[in-house]
């Protein structure tokens, strides 16, 4: 049986999910690679299709958030019930190499190393990114549910939606398949 509309249709609520997600991400944080990483493909499997979403690892992290080792974190799931994050950072806190990249990044350096004073910006950015770890490690991650909730929105279209498109497929068929 031919199910061009269903695959029309997963390929349509792939493609805003990945939308609305960055647009929702850029909201929160602005332009960035995650965004930029997020994607989907629908698959042909042997009981029917699969949709799949894809993005860069870290994104779980910030969609679900992670909880600290003195606060718990929660995110809202696809279905739009709080859920405790199942991430936790427990004797280590992110990794200050790659604090020191974002600060440098964000371009943050102390006061006063402007127009030729010179201060130990490297000393500045180890120490920033060091505490920044500390609460980050305290605190977590606060969760931006920037893909659950685009999802679930349009999740539940879905399961709204789905008869009708298969119905369409149906009919499709018996046209096709017992013409007079």
């Amino acid at each position: 049986m031919k199910t061009d509309n269903i695959e029309r249709y997963l390929e349509s609520f792939g493609r805003n999910v990945v939308k609305d997600s960055e647009n929702l991400l850029h909201s929160k944080k602005g332009s960035t690679a995650l965004g930029k990483s997020i994607r989907f493909k629908v698959e042909t499997t042997p009981t029917g299709f699969s949709t799949k979403f894809y993005m860069d690892d870290y994104g779980t992290f910030l969609d679900k958030g992670v909880s600290g080792n003195k606060k718990k974190q929660s995110f809202q799931n696809y279905k739009f019930k709080n859920m405790s994050s199942p991430y936790s950072y427990k004797s280590k806190g992110p990794p200050i190499d790659i604090l020191s990249k974002w600060i440098k990044k964000k371009g943050i350096k102390p006061k006063g190393t402007g127009r030729g004073r010179s201060k130990n910006t490297g000393q500045y950015i180890s120490g920033l990114a060091y505490l920044i770890s500390k609460k980050i490690k305290r605190d977590g991650i606060k969760s931006l549910s920037f893909f659950q909730k685009p999802f679930g929105l349009w999740y539940d279209k879905l399961q709204h939606d789905f008869l009708k498109i298969f119905k369409q497929d149906i009919q499709t068929y018996l046209t096709t398949f017992y013409r007079p």
